[in-house]
């Protein structure tokens, strides 16, 4: 009872905060964000919101972001809603003026991550950019179910091995299989839903494909499999579906859509998914995972410097969201993916670049402050408090992070070169958060050690990386001087799956 009404209480804190309930006009939440849909912008108080302890910080992007961190933010959400819905029932007052704000530490990163951010939001608009997030949002909705169907299946996989409860175990991998069984019908849905058209005639096109009765249909030559073509072919056939679906209102009398549209819709998409669509998705997908094998068993240890290396800039950009349908992919065929094990280590170079900023500025209270308070969040994989509120506005020590990142992907891809695959049964989390849903090929002992290993290289590449090279005598001088504490640390799109992580719309991911 105590810990709901802690949760109560944050909802209540945040909501006068926010323009009020009669402000809000949509609720959502993700691994780590409370994301709401605003009338009116301008009612935020955004420094008193900052302010509130359990919120980590805030994001303006599409939704308005109130970072809340993981697990936390499933528990605040239902109660915000609750309270939203008795604020409009009760038709509230006019929602407070804006309060004078709460004093901020760190002014001088706290001021640069905001114009960071801003540039950044602007440069997001484009429209390859506007399709990764939509494909982000498709995907995104999945993620709880991939982590607790990834650790019951970990979990299986353990007594199995043990040879414990054998009468126990088929339930456990009828859980873990289930959800992943049938994943094409709810991406078909999520992706209706995304691009306008009416979900569930998505999610009945796209289950098409998992339809057992499809084995004994033949195109291109060869009989077609259940599942074949997954998450691809569900995501190009309900895209197919929803356009079918805005012609057919076009040109349909509105005396006959009821009946001709849905009918149409399915007639036209099924039949091109059928003859056309799971043939196709399916060779790219066997082409992605192949390549993914090849990559790592080829060029382990350069391949893993590389995206290790270049993780966090490609969240900067929002293009990691491209990664999210090839995890799932991965995950898909062989049953866990090797690529975010690797990424994840750029989270490692960011709490090792962190830890080396404490300690080179140690008469500035205010950004050591920050990193204190965001550094549990960062083992755990949500980076961007310190990506946002300390590496990033420094400049040289987001550099370093990535070098440490680079170097913890090369030692887990090296591993992958010598046939240890090192794998993750779900996308999502990263950083500490990431061992229970290990998995490879050479046992759980083996994969949890290499991942391990990799994030205390990350760590120490990314410290000492920082600590002798992620500073000038300028940027020294000028902040390792005293300043006022700080409140709370900035924060940043969210990144990640996973890749968790971390994005402006995340990723699967934090980092």
């Amino acid at each position: 009872m105590a810990t709901e009404d802690k949760n109560r209480a944050t909802a209540a804190a945040i909501l006068p905060l926010v323009g009020g309930a009669a402000n809000v006009s949509s609720i959502a939440h993700c691994m780590t964000r409370l994301r709401l849909g605003l009338h009116d912008r301008s009612l935020v108080q955004d420094d008193a919101l900052k302010a509130v302890p359990a919120v980590m910080g805030v994001v303006d992007d599409d939704t308005y972001q109130i970072v809340l961190g993981p697990g936390t933010v499933a528990r605040v959400t239902p109660e915000f809603e609750k309270l939203v819905e008795e604020g409009r029932a009760a038709t509230p007052a006019a929602a407070p003026a804006p309060a004078s704000g709460a004093p901020l530490g760190a002014e001088e990163l706290a001021a640069q991550g905001a114009g960071m951010k801003a540039a950044r939001k602007a440069k997001n608009a484009t429209p390859f950019k506007l399709f990764l997030r939509k494909i982000a949002n498709i995907f995104v909705p999945l993620i709880p179910a991939l982590i607790g169907c990834g650790i019951i299946a970990g979990l299986n996989g353990l007594l199995v091995n043990l040879e414990w409860l054998p009468s126990v175990t088929p339930a456990l991998a009828a859980m873990a299989s289930g959800f992943m069984a049938l994943i094409a019908v709810f991406v078909g849905y999520n992706t209706a839903k995304e691009f306008g058209g009416t979900p569930i005639l998505g999610g009945a096109v796209a289950a098409i494909i998992v339809f057992p009765g499809v084995a004994n249909i033949e195109a291109f030559g060869q009989k077609l499999s259940p599942g074949q073509g997954g998450v691809l072919g569900a995501l190009g056939a309900a895209v197919l579906a929803v356009y079918v679906e805005k012609w057919c209102r076009r040109w349909v009398p509105e005396a006959l859509d009821v009946l001709v549209t849905p009918t149409l819709t399915v007639l036209i998409s099924g039949l091109v998914t059928i003859f056309g669509l799971m043939y196709v998705a399916g060779e790219v997908s066997t082409a992605i995972g192949t390549f993914a094998n090849w990559l790592l068993s080829n060029g382990g240890a350069g391949a893993g410097l590389v995206l290790g290396g270049f993780f966090l800039p490609l969240v900067m950009l929002g293009l990691h969201q491209a990664l999210i349908p090839i995890h799932t992919t991965l995950i898909e065929q062989q049953g866990y993916t090797v690529l975010l094990p690797i990424l994840a280590m750029a989270g490692a170079g960011q709490v090792g670049a962190a830890i080396a900023v404490y300690f080179r500025l140690p008469r500035n209270e205010s950004i050591r402050k920050t990193i204190k308070s965001a550094l549990p969040a960062g083992f755990l994989g949500v980076g961007e408090p310190l990506i946002y509120g300390v590496s990033l506005p420094l400049g040289r020590p987001f550099i370093t992070a990535c070098v440490g990142g680079a170097f913890g992907g090369a030692f887990v891809g090296f591993f992958n070169q010598l046939g240890d695959a090192v794998g993750s049964t779900a996308i999502g989390p990263s950083g500490w958060a990431l061992f229970p849903l290990l998995d490879g090929n050479h046992g759980l002992g083996a994969t949890i050690a290499i991942y391990a290993g990799g994030l205390v290289v990350g760590y120490l590449a990314g410290f000492v990386a920082t600590y002798f090279f992620g500073f000038s005598k300028d940027l020294l001088t000028e902040f390792n001087v005293s300043q006022e504490p700080a409140v709370s640390p900035a924060t940043a799109p969210e990144p990640s799956t996973a890749t968790t992580s971390p994005a402006p719309a995340k990723a699967p991911a934090g980092v």
